[in-house]
């Protein structure tokens, strides 16, 4: 019986490994069957969406949209304008299209005062324009000036507001220290210590010759008309007041602030801050012309029906380092169009064009597409007036008890990113707000509301848009599931919008707006430059939001700019889709009248929580993989400077074999 037992065992042994050598070779046989089923089902595409061979020259082919409306860069709200800007202007300072840090440009350094209120910029000295003329802290002047005169007509005029004199100098006393000042406001100065808007040194008596003044001085005062005195009282007040903006040399100049502001440097790389030739006399015609003088690295070449050309500066200062030869922006009239050039090797990058949802899927599994967190924030601003909502408690506890991921994922597919903090460019923000359900109901609990008893319906007042109503549903359901919150949502034309907004009957009211510095202090006054004035009456708002409007060079589809998808029909203005938004108010008058409660930084928003912040917008792009150096950002401000064509590069199958 032995034997015969041993012969069983080995026998079961030799099965077992049988069984093992089948169930291990079927497996094989599923993992290759199933395979080639997704081979078969989602083949694996070309890296590329288009393999085109380089030009064979170093010239850059760009569709950015549209023909721009003008060169100026004071005009400059959004692309094309401000890429052609970009080229072949340069300001103090230029954006790392990279990191987005100041870094030099016609100022080779600069620093500033201990309350970072004083700033002063050493300018290079071998900066031309492109007549060959020398860049001088005069032509800034000149030109910064002219923005303060031009005003509202001007790109993005909220940028100038912490600039001294860039507002009403009848409401301002502007001062380079603060001694100085204190003696304006006392009077002990005469007109002869100050510089008048024009940058004249005025003398004493700036309406009368010598011998005028002895005859006014030999006659009665009590003859001079009352009129006549309070004019002369005007004019010798307004005299007392100084532009903050002064060329102490023809290569230093020195800028003064209202409020400090550690990031001044990030804020004038913005474009409506490069100088233009003789205080930009050459756009007053209101035409493209190739023969304007610029100081950048390229100059206009040609303007014609198709597009517009670039040539490399000779008199740039660091032409050497410039490798494009020539760039030609391209114009297309939407984004089908701007596909079928880039598929057909005509134009080598693709920006600011309105993508569909299905071609962005279809896009998305390429190498040369691209998908970039654009700087336009889209947020509910709280009314801080009506109770329980100027509680803090109360406006953390319905901030942090939205989950944003859900949001972006599930409602805008994926097409935005989740705003943990009022700016995208911090890279750590998910550190600042995330979701935290318990906290939010103690917080709630702890302002008299345990479990969202008693607690108000909130009024929640949207755009009409499809989006924006199915995040509003889905904000009230968390609010409900986690907070025991009810919602009424209100869905309101724009026109209908302004005029709820001047009455303040709302709790949170759905706000937008474009980000175009990285400068804190500007971005912080731009988002809540309503914020500290909800008492104030918004009459000049329509007035501005339709100049807006008209200036932007997009779409005038307010319902299409309201959706946010795509961006490009909205990044021109300085606020999203709702024209209530922006306001005719100065920020002098803002300055004055809430000393003190002005919220500076991101910090303090997130510690005050006046707003909650919802989502970023997303930018799409397509780059030849043979273009380096051309870097998208969030600011949307790709730089020329550094961007050539690898000629030696070649296209590649599906296998990495070329």
């Amino acid at each position: 019986m032995k034997p015969q037992i041993k012969t069983n065992r080995h026998k079961w042994k030799n099965e077992k490994s049988s069984a093992s050598v089948y169930a291990y070779l079927w497996l094989i046989s599923l993992i290759l069957v199933f395979s080639g089923c997704n081979q078969l089902e989602k083949p694996k595409p070309q890296p590329f969406y288009s393999q085109t061979a380089p030009p064979k020259k170093q010239e850059f082919r760009w569709s950015n949209g549209k023909m721009p409306k003008s060169f100026d860069p004071a005009l400059a709200a959004a692309p094309p304008e401000t890429d052609i800007v970009r080229a072949i202007y340069e300001g103090l300072t230029d954006n790392d299209p990279k990191t987005l840090q100041p870094v030099a440009a016609i100022a080779t350094d600069w620093k500033s005062s201990e309350d970072y209120k004083i700033w002063t910029f050493n300018l290079r000295r071998n900066a031309k324009w492109s007549n060959g003329e020398r860049v001088t802290a005069k032509d800034f002047v000149s030109s910064w000036k002219r923005l303060a005169e031009m005003g509202e007509e001007i790109s993005h005029y909220e940028l100038l507001n912490n600039i001294v004199g860039m507002q009403s100098v009848e409401k301002l006393v502007f001062s380079s220290d603060e001694s100085r000042e204190s003696n304006v406001v006392s009077g002990q100065f005469s007109n002869q210590d100050f510089t008048s808007p024009d940058n004249q040194v005025k003398p004493n008596a700036p309406d009368d010759s010598e011998e005028q003044k002895l005859k006014t001085d030999e006659t009665d005062s009590t003859s001079i008309p009352e009129e006549k005195t309070e004019q002369k009282t005007e004019i010798k007040e307004k005299n007392q007041f100084k532009f903050g903006v002064e060329a102490v040399d023809d290569y230093t100049l020195r800028v003064s602030l209202v409020e400090p502001d550690r990031d001044f440097p990030a804020l004038v790389a913005h474009p409506i801050f490069r100088p233009v030739y003789r205080s930009g006399k050459e756009f007053e015609s209101g035409k493209l012309s190739g023969g304007i003088v610029t100081n950048g690295a390229f100059r206009v070449s040609s303007v014609g029906l198709d597009g517009i050309t670039l040539d490399r500066a000779e008199n740039y200062w660091n032409a050497k380092e410039v490798k494009i030869e020539r760039v030609r922006f391209v114009q297309t009239e939407n984004a089908e169009k701007a596909l079928e050039a880039y598929r057909a090797g005509e134009i080598d990058a693709v920006t600011n064009a309105d993508f569909e949802p299905l071609a962005l899927k279809l896009l998305t599994p390429f190498d040369d597409f691209r998908r970039t967190t654009h700087s336009a924030l889209n947020f509910y601003e709280f009314n801080l007036k009506k109770p329980p909502f100027d509680d803090r408690r109360v406006r953390e506890a319905l901030a942090i008890a939205i989950e944003r991921e859900r949001l972006t994922e599930g409602e805008m597919e994926s097409a935005s990113e989740p705003a943990f903090g009022f700016l995208p460019f911090d890279k750590k923000q998910t550190t600042k707000l995330t979701q935290n359900t318990q906290k939010a109901r103690n917080l709630i609990m702890q302002a008299g509301f345990p479990n969202g008893e008693n607690f108000p319906t909130v009024k929640l007042l949207v755009n009409r848009n499809d989006v924006q109503q199915r995040i509003a549903r889905s904000v009230a359901k968390m609010w409900k599931q986690n907070l025991n919150i009810e919602t009424e949502i209100t869905v309101k034309e724009s026109a209908e919008l302004e005029s709820i907004g001047q009455t303040s009957d709302f709790d949170l009211i759905r706000r937008g707006v474009v980000l175009p510095t990285t400068d804190e202090t500007a971005n912080m006054l731009a988002i809540f430059s309503l914020q500290s004035k909800t008492n104030k009456n918004l009459s000049e708002t329509k007035k501005t939001g339709e100049n807006d409007g008209k200036k932007n060079n997009e779409s005038e589809n307010t319902e299409k700019s309201n959706n946010d998808l795509p961006v490009s029909e909205t990044k021109a203005r300085g606020r999203l889709s709702d024209n209530i938004l922006t306001s005719g108010e100065t920020a002098a008058d803002t300055l004055k009248e809430t000393e003190g409660e002005l919220i500076l930084t991101e910090e303090e928003a997130i510690i005050e929580f006046p707003a909650i912040p919802l989502y970023f917008s997303t930018s799409y792009s397509l780059v030849k993989p043979y273009v380096q150096g051309f870097e998208t950002n969030t600011l949307d401000a790709p730089s020329l400077k550094d961007v050539r064509i690898d000629d030696n590069w070649q296209p590649k199958r599906a296998d990495g074999e070329s």
